[in-house]
């Protein structure tokens, strides 16, 4: 595949996990593991895709998504939302703040590359679907 995404999370499992199984795929991972700085490092890697936590320590991953949508990257920028909260409220919010996709954890592998590679691809998940 050649492409990049950049897996701003906190959890070291998560971050273990989603790494081996993306990079399995040809993807290339950076990582970022807090809200501070986040907007930044996703301006400098420039990925095809985000995957961002909501609970981060530093900033809530609500609050670097409405940023990185109001102009920290390109409108098109794929962002698939995590977390362990999986509320309409916070699904309702994610969608608002323009993720692109949101997985509740635990998500299975084969949801997680899926997801991906729906983004990558422009295909955008319907967010009122619900995630395991």
């Amino acid at each position: 595949m050649g492409k990049s995404v950049l897996l701003i999370e906190d959890e070291p499992n998560i971050v273990e996990a989603i790494s081996f199984l993306l990079e399995r795929d040809g993807w290339t991972v950076r990582l970022h593991s807090n809200g501070e700085g986040a907007v930044q490092a996703v301006e400098t890697a420039q990925p095809d895709v985000v995957v961002l936590d909501v609970m981060l320590p530093g900033r809530s991953g609500f609050d670097i998504l409405r940023e990185l949508r109001q102009g920290g990257a390109p409108s098109d920028l794929p962002i698939l939302m995590l977390t362990a909260r999986g509320q309409k409220k916070d699904r309702e919010l994610a969608a608002g703040y323009g993720a692109s996709h949101f997985l509740t954890k635990p998500f299975s592998n084969a949801e997680m590359l899926q997801a991906v590679r729906d983004l990558s691809e422009g295909r955008v998940p319907d967010l009122g679907a619900k995630a395991s």
